[in-house]
């Protein structure tokens, strides 16, 4: 069907736009409550609310990160959080001309009757429409939803079942999000668990990408107003012959270039389990080797591919705070110019 008419109709795709500027891509710091716990724990600190504050003021003060970075996925604690001068979260970041945005899924949840594949569907429809209005008014621009897909002990990639109420609850989401005024970023993650080879990686993202768009469109998802967050077609995490940086980027831009219609204006890809090094090292050469112009901005939306060596240094410790933005500026400098494959 075509596209649910919107009195945000032009916000929605200058915002979608402007969060797919080549060289810029997104922070995703919108870790759980339980999430970022484990990654304090990981440097010895305490999980507590001033902890978690912390960390987020270091990140969104980094100086000179705006160069780099079109905007910021919250997770809703952050959203109404302040700097410690008082400052709000939100009110630093559009003073930096970096865009908010808020993580709106509450979680993945067993579907009935699938428990032996281990598949999950993602909860957080209900009451959906009043939390992105609420979040609007509060300064978010964006919003991202996560439907976590597997490729299957067989290799067959996720079940019909599973396939259907993940695509239905992305297109479901990313429609209630537009009405109220929010970019969606639709994120259909295929988890990198199992032995097989990229070539089934490629055939299971080409499957799940195809029945995604299918969904947006009979959902009336204005394109040119939404993101794609999808994971790269890179080898199982237990394949013991994986595919090089080269394979991985020829047949991740091959894929999308299949299944991901040039309306679309940014596909920012998840790190996926990927280190720092290879995140930033297939993003580069995919807008470095790609022999054609791709219609859609291809850049980053990482968390940990972000963080990782930016908590080993903080510590915690004040004192190291500035070390930190360093190897922040660092990593998002990097992947800034990779998502121009300038490396």
């Amino acid at each position: 069907m075509p596209p649910i008419k919107s009195i945000f109709h032009d916000e929605l795709i200058a915002t979608a736009a402007a969060m797919s500027v080549p060289g810029k891509g997104l922070l995703a710091a919108d870790e759980s409550t339980g999430t970022i716990g484990k990654r304090l724990a990981g440097i010895g600190v305490e999980n507590s609310e001033s902890s978690r504050q912390a960390l987020r003021e270091l990140l969104f003060t980094t100086p000179g990160f705006e160069k780099r970075c079109a905007g910021v996925i919250l997770y809703e604690e952050t959203l109404f959080q302040t700097c410690v001068d008082g400052t709000p979260f939100v009110e630093l970041l559009v003073s930096k001309n970096i865009l908010p945005g808020i993580k709106v899924d509450k979680g993945v949840v067993a579907i009935p009757g699938c428990e032996d594949r281990g598949e999950t569907t993602t909860a957080g429809l209900d009451g959906l429409e009043e939390r992105c209005a609420t979040y609007y008014q509060k300064g978010a621009r964006f919003a991202k939803w996560r439907g976590v897909l597997t490729v299957g002990k067989n290799g067959k990639g996720p079940s019909e079942r599973c396939l259907a109420l993940n695509c239905d609850a992305l297109a479901n989401y990313a429609a209630i999000c537009q009405k109220n005024g929010l970019v969606p970023i639709v994120e259909p993650e295929i988890l990198t668990d199992g032995d097989h080879d990229i070539a089934v990686s490629q055939a299971v993202t080409t499957v799940v990408l195809q029945r995604v768009f299918e969904s947006l469109n009979k959902a009336g998802v204005l394109l040119e107003g939404m993101v794609l967050k999808p994971n790269m077609v890179t080898s199982g995490v237990d394949c013991l012959k994986k595919a090089d940086a080269a394979t991985v980027a020829k047949l991740t831009v091959e894929t999308l270039r299949r299944t991901v219609p040039p309306a679309v204006p940014g596909i920012l890809f998840l790190s996926g389990g990927q280190t720092e090094d290879e995140a930033t090292s297939h993003l580069n050469l995919m807008n470095k080797n790609s022999p054609l112009t791709n219609p859609w901005t291809l850049s980053f939306s990482y968390g940990r591919a972000l963080q990782a060596t930016v908590l080993k240094t903080w510590g915690g410790k004040s004192e190291n705070v500035q070390a930190a933005q360093a190897a922040l500026f660092e990593r998002a400098d990097a992947n800034g110019k990779a998502s121009l494959g300038e490396l």
